[in-house]
C-alpha cells in the first residue's frame, strides 16, 4: 500500500461506539467422491471486517462522522481503528508487559525487529504482524531484561523497533504495546437515518482491514 493513501489518526471513538466486527478467515473446502474434505487456506493471516450501525445518535455525533468521511475521501485514505476487544499485547484485563509477545527479527544485525501478536499455545497458534502500535506504549525487554526507553525507538506506523545497541545472539526480544488496526470505508456512501432535527440513525458503514506492505531493515 502506498502510504500517501494512509492518514495517521484514529476514528473518533464516540463514532465506534456499537460497532460488531471482528477476524475473517479464508478457507478453500473441496468434497471428494469419498466424502472426505481437503482443506487449505490462502490467507497466511486473517481480515478483520467491522460495521458501524447504532441510533440514535446526538447529530453532533453524526456530523463528526461525516466530516472524518469525506477527509478520507470515502474509500480512498486508510486510518486508524480501535477494536474495543483486541487492541493490546496483552489479554483483556492484564496490564501490558515487556515479556507479553516475542518480536520477529529483521534481517540480520539484532538491532532491528518487528512487532507482533500470537494467538493460541503450543503448537496450534497464529502469528498476527502488528503494523500500527499507539505512540508511548510499547515496552521493549532483552533476555527478560525490560529496557530503558532510551534505549530504543520504536516506528509507530510499521510497528518497526529499533535497538540502540544490538541484542546478544539467542537473547530472546521480546515487547508490550497497544496498537490500532489500519482499515478504511468499504463504502463509497454513508446510510444516515435522520429521525428528528436532534438525532439520526447510523445503518450500516463497513470498514475492511488493509493489508501493509512490510518494511525492511
Amino acid at each position: 500500500m502506498v502510504a500517501a493513501l494512509f492518514h495517521e489518526l484514529q476514528m473518533p471513538h464516540r463514532i465506534a461506539f456499537g460497532s460488531t466486527g471482528g477476524p475473517e478467515r479464508r478457507t478453500e473446502i473441496a468434497q471428494l467422491a469419498s466424502g472426505y474434505e481437503q482443506r487449505n487456506s490462502p490467507w497466511a493471516q486473517s481480515r478483520r471486517r467491522y460495521n458501524i450501525a447504532a441510533g440514535p445518535r446526538p447529530i453532533a455525533e453524526l456530523y463528526s462522522l461525516i466530516d472524518f468521511f469525506e477527509a478520507r475521501h470515502g474509500r480512498l485514505y486508510g486510518f486508524r481503528w480501535h477494536d474495543w476487544l483486541d487492541h493490546q499485547s496483552a489479554t483483556p484485563g492484564r496490564a501490558i508487559s515487556p515479556l507479553d509477545q516475542p518480536c520477529r527479527e529483521l534481517g540480520t544485525g539484532r538491532r532491528y525487529f518487528l512487532l507482533e501478536k500470537i494467538y493460541g499455545t503450543g503448537t496450534h497458534t497464529a502469528t498476527r504482524r502488528i503494523h500500527k502500535p499507539v505512540a508511548n506504549t510499547v515496552v521493549v525487554a532483552v533476555g527478560g531484561r525490560t529496557l530503558s526507553k532510551t534505549a530504543y525507538t520504536v516506528d509507530n506506523t510499521t510497528g518497526k523497533i529499533t535497538l540502540q545497541t544490538a541484542a546478544s545472539k539467542g537473547s530472546k526480544v521480546t515487547a508490550g504495546f497497544k496498537f490500532d488496526v489500519p482499515v478504511r470505508f468499504d463504502s463509497d456512501q454513508l446510510d444516515i437515518q435522520f429521525t428528528s432535527p436532534e438525532s439520526g440513525s447510523i445503518n450500516n458503514i463497513p470498514l475492511i482491514e488493509l493489508r501493509l506492505a512490510e518494511v525492511t531493515a
